[in-house]
């Protein structure tokens, strides 16, 4: 069963600001690494994509800042990808500290390829990876409608 891609990561000093807590911006970076290392679990290469005249490019980013984290805390993203259209996809992502479970930040973050004409495309190199994850979406839809 397909379910979220998971990242432990921990809050390094230096991400903190003057109030003691990560900085808002820190956790778009956060968030990109989880998306890196989702796309390497897949064996695809971000920095090979790009290489190959590939772009994966964010159109929208949607972030909902719930809680904070501080140096030392550490915690988890987790990632789930959706295909939104022909040439969009999604990255549902969320940030959980651990020991209490806390929900620190839901995001949503929209992406779509450009190729080396500058046109929007789906890269086909995504297309197992979204099909993987529409297929069990499909699956869970299923099991909710069951459950009603």
């Amino acid at each position: 069963m397909l379910t979220s891609h998971q990242l432990q990561l921990a809050v390094r000093d230096y991400e903190c600001d003057l109030q003691g807590v990560v900085n808002n911006a820190v956790y778009q970076h956060y968030l990109e690494h989880a998306r890196h290392e989702l796309l390497k679990v897949w064996q695809i290469d971000f920095a090979q994509l790009t290489e190959s005249g590939v772009k994966l490019v964010v159109v929208r980013a949607e972030l909902d800042y719930l809680g904070s984290l501080k140096s030392g805390d550490s915690f988890t993203v987790c990632t789930y990808l959706e295909r939104l259209s022909r040439l969009r996809f999604a990255f549902h992502q969320s940030i959980v500290k651990f020991g209490d479970n806390k929900r620190i930040l839901d995001a949503i973050i929209i992406a779509t390829g450009v190729n080396k004409l500058g046109k929007p495309y789906l890269p086909e190199q995504l297309l197992p990876l979204l099909a993987a994850y529409e297929t069990e979406s499909t699956k869970n839809k299923i099991t909710d409608r069951k459950n009603l």
